[in-house]
């Protein structure tokens, strides 16, 4: 399945993509599940039975917003790549090293990512992220796929010259800095995240290719590790980190600034697409 989060007519709602059109299971299921992640929690059999439905409204008629428009927690995993560890000049991690994103940093699949306006090093992370379906705590990584829902494309969008000066918090947290979308894949889809190809394109031209086998820890690794200190809710987002070919590791640095067109695209997943706009 593919769930979508999405606004048309005036009004929010969630639902199924089928081809080239939308299964509104939020006015289906009613105003008991007001989101996609309240439905994800509570009635996802419900949610499934629904596959297969007509469309209610085309795709090209709705106006996307991010997946889970009101994730829980948004942990970020930091240098999960051995070539992009490579190419940083840092040592492959022993643990992960995480952060959090706030919700309001990001913005779906066709909105602006907004260069801060004190910026000149408004970078780009092509990422894979992981959606939580099933809650849990101190979950095993033998069992940890059970929990997982989904996958999405997300964009890290980075601010390095507030990040490697100040802090990774900081850096990582400017409103509206970040993409997510299009929409969630259901795990069913993706039998092995090891064979996902991930490619990020500004303007066209590609600056990152990697293979998600290249991952220091792996997706059932990063569950364990989360899980182990905090607990993981449905709607919950994880993001894996990015490959090689950032733009602050180039000679010379390459750059996202206003007009600029950024695509991450994961096999089986989708193309998250956005536009570079400035700061207001």
């Amino acid at each position: 399945m593919k769930l979508v989060s999405y606004s048309a007519a005036g009004r929010a709602s969630f639902g199924l993509v089928q081809g080239d059109g939308i299964v509104d299971v939020g006015r289906r299921l009613g105003e008991r599940y007001p989101t996609l992640r309240a439905a994800v929690a509570q009635a996802l059999p419900q949610l499934r039975d629904l596959e297969g439905s007509a469309a209610d409204i085309a795709l090209a008629d709705a106006t996307l917003l991010p997946p889970i428009t009101d994730p829980d927690k948004i942990i970020c995993v930091g240098l999960n790549y051995r070539k992009h560890a490579a190419e940083a000049g840092l040592k492959v991690p022993e643990q992960p090293s995480l952060f959090l994103r706030l919700a309001n940093t990001m913005v779906p699949h066709g909105g602006g990512m907004v260069c801060p306006r004190i910026s000149t090093a408004f970078d780009f992370e092509g990422e894979l992220a992981l959606v939580i379906g099933k809650p849990g705590r101190h979950i095993a990584a033998a069992d940890a796929m059970q929990h997982v829902l989904g996958y999405t494309c997300f964009n890290d969008g980075s601010v390095r010259d507030i990040q490697l000066k100040h802090s990774v918090t900081a850096g990582k947290n400017f409103v509206a800095t970040g993409g997510i979308g299009p929409w969630i894949v259901t795990r069913d889809e993706v039998p092995d995240v090891g064979d996902l190809t991930l490619t990020t394109r500004l303007n066209g031209q590609e600056v990152q290719h990697g293979r998600l086998d290249d991952l220091i820890f792996d997706v059932p690794a990063l569950i364990a590790y989360v899980s182990a200190f905090t607990p993981l809710v449905a709607g919950d987002v994880i993001s894996t980190g990015t490959p090689e070919g950032v733009g602050f590791a180039r000679k010379p640095p390459l750059f996202m600034k206003p007009g600029d067109a950024i695509e991450v695209e994961i096999s089986r997943i989708g193309v998250l697409k956005n536009e570079i706009v400035a700061e207001r």
